[in-house]
């Protein structure tokens, strides 16, 4: 039986952030001419992707004598980058040799918390990612050497001068689409070189998985576009630039299946009265440094008290005003910031507006506690 070769890029978090200490490794399988018609997600539920390793010790993931860590496949997709070899890019979750989940693997508490919906709420996310490209000395793609560009205004929506960095943007556009993520669309935003892309909706885990691998596609593109002569990063701080520019979110957009059904609007203000709740329980989860950017200003609300508002750009989570006059749809929590880790971000605005019980990213709420998180 011919058999051809399929180069299996495997892609997983090693636990410092969900942004940039994103691992992979290729490996070369060979396989029969159908299994090569398959679509990746047939070939991962045909199991013709076997578990791996790598060294826990080079990822600060484990110390000792053992220090292997397996990574399991849960989904593949197109390869982005792929040429001429046939190629397939295997997203993982890693396990100690126990069997047990990594004390970093935030997919797997994320699960938890999807898999204790007993009743079909079928969760819908829509995160939209800000960012901005950076040079090598941390300066955003467009600013001058030394000093600030003209203040905001004309940048956000831009076209012609003001946008910065159009054809690398478009380029990880296109390379989202042809991986096949559900990535919705792109527009500069307000700070000059500061983007932002939309992934959604997606249901359940499908939302961190979906973001991770977009983020992924980021970096890969940049080391590209780094051979060519451009020195460039994707800076996911929620603050990039101090003073008076906007920082960088993670505004997520969340429904059920009440919600988006007629008559929703008043599941969607219930959800959202329960959110202010509990704050105390979901900041942890909206990024290091959070309170930098929820000041109450440059389009936030502040951290230190919940909100909620129809059409509102500047509270805690807004209702849309087209959601209001039809009486159903979804909502948006304008609260996190840009670096969140969207599986436990998705999971606990889940946990929380939907009282669905979640002990194990509870269990995870003093370790990403900050000193100002005081509500």
């Amino acid at each position: 039986m011919t058999k051809v070769p399929l180069i299996a890029e495997y892609i997983w978090l090693s636990g410092a952030d969900s942004h940039h200490d994103i691992r992979s490794k290729c490996r070369t399988l060979y396989i029969t001419e159908a299994e090569a018609a398959l679509t990746p997600m047939e070939m991962v539920a045909k199991g013709l992707f076997p578990k791996w390793n790598f060294d826990g010790s080079s990822t600060n993931q484990a110390k000792g004598k053992n220090t292997e860590i397996l990574i399991e496949p849960v989904g593949a997709y197109n390869h982005p980058f792929e040429k001429t070899v046939h190629q397939v890019a295997v997203l993982c979750e890693c396990f100690l040799p126990s069997g047990e989940p990594t004390k970093d693997n935030t997919r797997h508490v994320a699960n938890t918390v999807f898999k204790a919906d007993t009743v079909g709420l079928k969760p819908w996310f829509g995160m939209e990612q800000e960012y901005v490209l950076v040079n090598k000395n941390g300066r955003p793609l467009g600013w001058p050497e030394r000093g600030f560009p003209a203040a905001q205004g004309p940048y956000y929506c831009s076209s012609g001068p003001n946008a910065y960095g159009r054809n690398i943007v478009m380029a990880h556009y296109e390379k989202c689409l042809k991986m096949g993520l559900k990535i919705s669309g792109t527009n500069a935003e307000v700070m000059p070189g500061q983007w932002e892309f939309q992934v959604g909706p997606c249901e359940g885990i499908e939302m961190g998985d979906e973001l991770v691998l977009a983020r992924w596609v980021y970096l890969r593109l940049l080391e590209d576009i780094g051979t060519f002569g451009l020195d460039l990063d994707v800076n996911f701080e929620v603050k990039p630039i101090k003073g008076d520019w906007n920082g960088s979110g993670l505004h997520t957009n969340f429904s059920t299946a009440p919600m988006r059904a007629p008559g929703g609007i008043k599941a969607i203000k219930e959800a959202v009265q329960k959110l202010e709740k509990t704050v105390a329980k979901d900041i942890p989860f909206h990024g290091a440094d959070n309170n930098q950017r929820m000041t109450g200003h440059h389009e936030t609300s502040s951290w230190r008290e919940f909100t909620w508002g129809v059409g509102t750009r500047h509270t805690s989570v807004r209702i849309g005003n087209d959601v209001e006059a039809q009486g159903f749809g979804y909502f948006e929590d304008r609260r996190p910031g840009a670096d969140a880790d969207p599986y436990l971000l998705s999971a606990a605005l889940f946990r929380s507006a939907c009282d669905i019980p979640a002990p194990k990213l509870d269990a995870l709420i003093e370790g990403y506690t900050q000193p100002w998180m005081k509500v």
